[in-house]
């Protein structure tokens, strides 16, 4: 076994790592053990009873963040010219078409989220191999395929986030940062967690959440009882 470093030896004195904590709980411990001397992100990893093998139990969905991510988020809108005032004025960082099409050809993906619209989704659809690798490739189930593209960066800058299972059968992703109280911590991590329960598959047999874990960047996990989250 590794050797444990001086941070690690004084997260353990603060909490036991095997034992499975109340959300509320479990998100002041988070903040508590986190070692990171700047804001880090807090993520959480829920591992399903699902086979993501089969289409019949991919677990994908978008959630919108009661206290949003606590990251500035870059967006990109390929849209028409006519959209493009629309995108600019709902936050949109960059905006426009062919130009950036061929941007992303040459390698660039400086950004967090790429939203379009169905009307030019046969130019964008080239571009999955280079966005699909990153999860940046939109998809009308994110809410990143639409015409109302004002209403999509919005939700996106206002703290709408998607998700999915991955070949593990594990759903990773951010529910804020190690600077939010403990109280939106465990307001965000609900809010994922009740989307993802009734994504449940009608194909899932057995136990659908084999485990719940919440950690900061640097930090290590705590486990999370399931029973002490009401609709779970």
């Amino acid at each position: 076994m590794a050797k444990l470093t001086k941070k690690q030896k004084l997260a353990f004195s603060k909490y036991d790592p095997a034992k499975q904590y109340g959300l509320d709980e479990a998100a002041g411990i988070v903040k508590e053990i986190n070692g990171a001397s700047y804001d880090a992100s807090v993520d959480i990893d829920v591992r399903l009873g699902v086979d993501p093998r089969k289409a019949d139990q991919m677990v994908r969905g978008v959630v919108a963040l009661p206290h949003g991510t606590g990251k500035e988020v870059t967006v990109l809108v390929l849209c028409t010219p006519d959209k493009e005032q629309e995108a600019k004025d709902a936050g949109a960082d960059y905006v426009g078409l062919d130009d950036y099409i061929s941007k992303i050809e040459g390698g660039w993906t400086d950004v967090d989220v790429i939203i379009t619209m169905p009307t030019v989704m046969a130019k964008v659809g080239r571009l999955g191999r280079v966005l699909g690798p990153r999860s940046l490739m939109p998809n009308p189930k994110a809410g990143t395929v639409t015409l109302d593209v004002a209403k999509a960066v919005k939700d996106v800058k206002g703290g709408k986030i998607d998700f999915k299972v991955d070949k593990a059968g594990i759903i990773h992703t951010s529910i804020g940062k190690s600077s939010f109280s403990p109280e939106k911590i465990a307001e965000n991590a609900n809010e994922v967690l009740q989307i993802i329960s009734k994504l449940k598959p009608a194909s899932a047999k057995g136990t659908y959440f084999k485990s719940i874990n919440i950690s900061t960047t640097q930090s290590p996990g705590v486990k999370i009882d399931k029973n002490s989250i009401s609709g779970l």
